[in-house]
């Protein structure tokens, strides 16, 4: 079952009269509800997650909040309630397919398959498949896993891109799907595996998260390189355009890279440790020339 956690975002009384949603089911929804389903993530630092006081945060879900302010201001709604819907990688889609979540911003890889499952927003963030290990493992690439257990996420595109690469290269080591990213990270830290394979931007956050990251170390030539989009249901032009418009003027105006730093760059919860991740000239040139185009 799904915990539902219902947040009331209170606003300025801007306008009294609801506007006429144009031709979007999704922009219907919220206006006939006064409410907008959001899915997040549990444990995908910093992007969305949930942070000492079970409170959602991550510079995915800051963005994804400024999409909802967007999308009250469209609708000249004078409130708009937040339901927060807890998702995983493997419910994801599902769950926006059949309008539980009528938004998500987490850490979703928006490819060529999934553009044909659901609709997608300019992309977000880039990043790389890579493996996070012990730093005493001797692991240092994927050949170095040889008769090992590798971890990854059921439902995500390391999942498949190492199950590819196992037949493509003849690799025998064994992989395990872990619930989510926290559940991996804990299964590692317990021995379970050699190493666990991931997002590297999602892979820090981890490591920021141990008791002792010193103890961790992401390694490894990139298996993939991918860009992570907002996700919501196909076909729904109006409600996109929305969303897209929000994140560009976001990108565009500088605050996406305020926001980035907030989350990369300086203390994050729970323990206040900072990532170290200045801004990649790839992720500059997505605020630059925003796309919605996926990567593979």
């Amino acid at each position: 079952m799904l915990r539902n956690l219902v947040l009331t975002l209170i606003l300025p009384l801007t306008a009294l009269a609801h506007a006429e949603p144009v031709d979007s089911p999704t922009l219907q929804k919220i206006a006939r509800t006064g409410t907008i389903n959001l899915g997040h993530r549990e444990s995908s630092v910093p992007f969305s997650y949930y942070d000492a006081r079970k409170q959602v945060v991550g510079y995915s879900h800051e963005l994804m909040l400024a999409v909802v302010e967007d999308v009250r201001k469209e609708l000249r709604l004078p409130a708009l309630a937040i339901r927060l819907v807890p998702i995983t990688s493997q419910n994801r889609i599902p769950l926006v397919q059949n309008g539980s979540i009528d938004l998500e911003c987490g850490s979703t890889t928006h490819n060529r398959e999934r553009d044909r499952q659901a609709g997608f927003s300019v992309s977000i963030f880039q990043t790389s498949a890579r493996l996070l290990t012990r730093t005493t493992s001797g692991v240092r690439d994927v050949e170095d896993l040889r008769g090992q257990k590798v971890l990854v996420t059921a439902g995500t595109t390391s999942e498949r891109q190492l199950m590819l690469y196992q037949q493509t290269h003849g690799g025998r080591f064994n992989i395990i799907a872990a619930a989510d990213h926290g559940d991996a990270f804990t299964q590692l830290q317990n021995g379970a595996a050699a190493a666990f394979l991931m997002d590297d931007a999602v892979l820090y956050g981890l490591r920021a998260k141990a008791e002792r990251p010193s103890d961790w170390t992401v390694v490894g030539q990139p298996l993939s390189i991918e860009v992570y989009a907002c996700m919501f249901r196909k076909g729904d032009t109006a409600f996109k355009a929305i969303v897209d418009r929000s994140l560009v003027q976001l990108m565009r105006s500088g605050e996406a890279l305020k926001i980035y730093r907030k989350w990369f760059q300086s203390p994050i919860p729970p323990k206040g440790l900072n990532l170290n991740w200045p801004a990649p000239e790839h992720l500059l040139e997505l605020y630059r020339n925003p796309s919605d185009a996926p990567l593979n």
